[in-house]
């Protein structure tokens, strides 16, 4: 194998790489965009939730009637 055809090959991989780690890339930005919209929407779900216990809460921690 020549020196050219090796370097040749060699460009050609690393041109595949490059376009391969791009790819990675960008999915991984999209995941990351991803998952911080979806801890806001925990955050707020946890918020509604701590609001709703907060309003019922009180009546759902009375003791039980003496026939229990």
């Amino acid at each position: 194998m020549s020196l050219e055809s090796r370097v040749i090959e060699l460009e050609s991989r690393q041109a595949f790489q490059d376009d391969t780690i791009q790819a990675l890339n960008d999915v991984l930005v999209e995941q990351g965009r991803v998952i911080e919209r979806l801890q806001l929407q925990m955050a707020e779900l946890i918020k509604r939730y701590e609001e709703v216990v907060g309003q019922y809460g009180g009546e759902g921690e009375q003791a039980p009637p003496p026939h229990y």
